[in-house]
Parts: structure tokens; C-alpha cells; sequence
């Protein structure tokens, strides 16, 4: 911004000089010169952002090319992890010559027991796992949760009261339900997550409403709109939305068995409806089912489905975000013939970006990915593309920047907290007070 201020001052001084410097004497019109110094200086500006967008470029190599392959292929988890008021890391890499060598996978999702009993407890521990990797000089990893509200709200103990989604879309307009999510996504922002396994953007049907429940914001309209409002709420709070459970789901729990989903032509076109239009806002990332939908790719559960991940969620709908696969440990998968040694090179070969595990433990699928990637080099080149995702998207929420050196140049460097616990507990505070107050004049 800073330079683009100097831009507009100096094409100003340039103009008033080429006035000044053109009296008297017959030449171009005021007009003319106006333009002239419009187009240099437009030509500056261009000059300088295609600097700026190679020296980013360069930066990217030189951060890629400091990781392992072991570490590559760690970004490609989101995993459990252990305890809820300091952080320590529970395996080793092999291949690394640094120091530390704690695996750090993408991103942890935390579940009931990782947290504490108050809002300050949860800001030390995420505060030590960002702490932990400036230290040791690990990429942080983003900190998810699945906070959809109703049933399916880990933090109804913390946050301020957050209705189901289906409560939503009967008893909020959708400024309203903008306005709820947003104050949801202000104290998770200030507890330390960065990002939210939500909202569910399946509509409710026959078909599966005893699975979801609450959890649907109801019809194939309702579902668009509240979503909508939703991720928008989440993303522009620094909360990274996480669409899902794509294509959909039935009544079959995957927790406990493999759905299968029977729908072709006008029903598999309104199935996937609400996924394909908000693909337009580009959620940051979208989680796929395990279900098996015949009349697509008969008998392959969609998370490990080339023709649904890369043919048609990231060719046919032109989605660019992450994506992400439910729980590989779930029985859907686990007790259908896809263990984990197996599941793992499916989905990425398949086009996932990041692999949930609802271990914490993972060292066993990286090195079996690793020895996969070192055989295939188009299967190589599918986690490359998957980890430039994944960067670009710490980027964007924060967790890395581009730094110049002392030589000027330009690195990827990991990012401290900005706010020390203190001041995130009282932005919380505020938030929810807030969030309390809301809740009693629409709820």
C-alpha cells in the first residue's frame, strides 16, 4: 500500500511538472501528458508486482527445497495429538539431517480431551504448539476443530452458546446467521484455531436426515444460503471454513459402515448442487465422504475416487482449494478392505491434498507414501502439487510469510502469535459477551 501511495504522488508531481514545464510553448494537450505519466507509472507498478511475484516464486523453491521428502509428505496430515496444555510432538523423523526431528504433520484437529477447562488454558496450549515450531523452526500446523454448532460443538463449555444449522436456517435471517458465525469465529480465532471442519453442506433428505439430524441447514435452498453465510463469516475471520461431506452421505453412519449412495441423473445432479455453487466463494478447503456412489465410479468410496476428486470436484467444478478426506480410520474404509496402507496411496493418488487420521501417530503412512513417491514420479509431482496447496494456504491464513533477509532478499518464514494470551482472552471475552447477548434477543 506504502508503495502504491508513492506511485500516485509521483505520477501527480510528474503531471504538475510536465504542465508547468510545457507553458508557453505549442505541445501535447494536458490530456496527453496526464496519460503519458499515467502509463509510465502504471508500467512501474507492473514492473514492480512481476519483481515481487518472482521473488515469491524463488522463495518457494528455496523453502521447498530445505524439506525432506519425509517432511513434504507430513504437511499431507491433519492428525490427532496428545494432551491440552503443553505441546510435545510424539515421533521422530528418519530422514532429516536438522536437529529437532519431531514430525510435524499439515495441521491437528483436536477432539474433547485436547480441551482444557477454560478459554485461558486452551490459548496456552495452542500458544505452545506455535511456540514449539518458531523454536525449533518447524512449520506450524493449522489448528482445526469441528465447531458446527448444536449436536456437534466441542466447545459448548467455552464458546457462547451456538445453535444446530438446522436451528439456524428456521430461526435466523441470513444477516443474522452471518453476524452468529462471525462472533463464533472471533473467539476461535482468539482460543488459537485456525481453522473449522464446517459447515455441513449436504441438504437434508430421506435418504439421510437420520445421520445428520441437526446438522443439515434443511433444504437444498436453505443449505446454499446459510452456507454461504457461513464460510463467509468463518473466512472473513480468519477462520478457514471447511465445506462438507462431499458428494453427500445416507443414513449409513461411516463411522460404523460403508454408505452407499444410490442416486443418478436429476438426483445425483440435485445431490451435489449446493457443493457446486458454493465452490464459486472458494472455501478454503471441502472434505470429502466415504460414501460409494455406483452410478460414478461403482464400488469406490469417494475420498479414494479419481473421478470424483480430481475429474469432477477439482476439473469439472474447478475447485482449488485443500482437499481433504474423512477419517481414513473410520470403519467405512477400515472394515471394507482399505486399510490404512492402503487407503493412504489411494487417496493421494486420487488427487487428496491432506489425509485426516484420527491417530496420532503417523510415521508408518509417511514412509510408505515416501517409498511410493520414490517409484512413481507422477505420484511425486501429486504431492508436490498438494504441498504448494497447503503453503499457500498458511500463507494466506498467517501461519508462514515472506520475509526479507538482511541481503533482501525474499524467504518463507513461520509466524509467532501476534497477541500474547491476556490480550486474546479479553478479545475473546468481548466476543462472547457479545455472542451471550445476541443469542438472547434472536434465540
Amino acid at each position: 500500500m506504502k508503495f502504491i501511495n508513492k506511485i500516485f504522488l509521483f505520477s501527480l508531481l510528474s503531471f504538475i511538472f510536465l504542465i508547468l514545464t510545457s507553458c508557453g510553448e505549442k505541445g501535447p494537450s494536458k490530456a496527453d501528458l496526464y496519460d503519458q505519466a499515467m502509463r509510465q507509472n502504471a508500467a512501474k507498478v507492473y514492473e514492480y508486482a512481476w519483481k515481487v511475484k518472482k521473488q515469491k516464486e524463488e522463495a518457494y523453491k528455496t523453502f521447498i527445497n530445505t524439506l525432506t521428502l519425509e517432511e513434504k509428505i507430513s504437511q499431507l496430515f491433519i492428525v490427532n495429538l496428545d494432551g491440552n496444555k503443553t505441546f510435545y510432538p510424539v515421533e521422530e523423523l528418519e530422514e532429516t539431517s536438522v536437529e529437532n526431528k519431531a514430525l510435524i504433520p499439515g495441521g491437528y484437529l483436536f477432539f474433547g480431551f485436547n480441551l482444557a477447562e477454560t478459554p485461558k488454558e486452551i490459548m496456552g496450549f495452542t500458544s505452545s504448539i506455535n511456540s514449539y515450531c518458531i523454536q525449533n523452526k518447524k512449520i506450524p500446523p493449522f489448528l482445526a476443530i469441528d465447531h458446527e454448532g448444536g449436536v456437534v460443538n466441542r466447545l459448548k463449555s467455552i464458546n457462547a452458546r451456538l445453535i444446530s444449522c438446522e436451528e439456524v436456517s428456521k430461526k435466523l435471517t441470513e444477516e443474522e446467521a452471518y453476524k452468529l458465525y462471525e462472533l463464533q469465529a472471533i473467539q476461535l480465532s482468539q482460543l488459537g484455531f485456525t481453522m473449522n471442519l464446517a459447515p455441513v453442506t449436504e441438504a437434508s433428505t430421506k435418504n439421510n436426515q437420520d445421520f445428520l439430524g441437526d446438522r443439515s441447514f434443511g433444504n437444498l435452498e436453505d443449505v446454499i444460503r446459510f452456507s454461504r453465510q457461513c464460510i463467509n463469516a468463518y473466512e472473513d475471520n480468519k477462520i478457514a471454513a471447511v465445506a462438507k461431506h462431499f458428494p453427500g452421505n445416507t443414513n449409513t453412519d461411516p463411522h460404523t459402515g460403508l454408505p452407499l449412495i444410490k442416486a443418478e441423473g436429476e438426483n445425483l445432479t440435485e445431490l451435489l448442487a449446493p457443493f457446486k455453487s458454493l465452490i464459486a466463494q472458494n472455501p478454503a478447503g471441502i472434505l470429502m465422504s466415504h460414501a460409494i456412489v455406483d452410478s460414478v465410479d461403482k464400488g469406490v468410496p469417494s475420498c479414494l475416487s479419481k473421478i470424483w476428486v480430481t475429474q469432477i470436484l477439482r476439473g469439472e467444478f474447478g475447485y482449488s482449494g485443500i482437499i481433504f478426506s474423512d477419517d481414513i480410520f473410520m470403519a467405512a474404509l477400515s472394515k471394507n478392505g482399505y486399510p490404512e496402507e492402503k487407503a493412504v496411496v489411494l487417496a493421494i493418488d486420487a488427487g487428496i491434498d491432506c489425509i485426516m487420521v484420527s491417530d496420532k501417530r503417523i510415521l508408518k503412512a509417511v514412509k510408505i507414501l515416501k517409498k511410493k513417491a520414490e517409484e512413481d514420479p507422477e505420484f511425486l509431482k501429486k504431492i508436490d502439487d498438494s504441498l504448494k496447496r497447503i503453503t499457500d494456504y498458511k500463507l494466506k491464513a498467517g501461519l508462514l510469510e515472506y520475509r526479507k533477509t538482511d541481503d533482501a532478499k525474499m524467504m518463507i518464514m513461520p509466524v509467532a502469535f501476534k497477541k500474547d494470551v491476556a490480550q486474546r482472552e479479553k478479545a475473546f471475552n468481548q466476543a462472547k459477551e457479545e455472542n451471550v447477548l445476541f443469542n438472547k434477543e434472536h434465540l
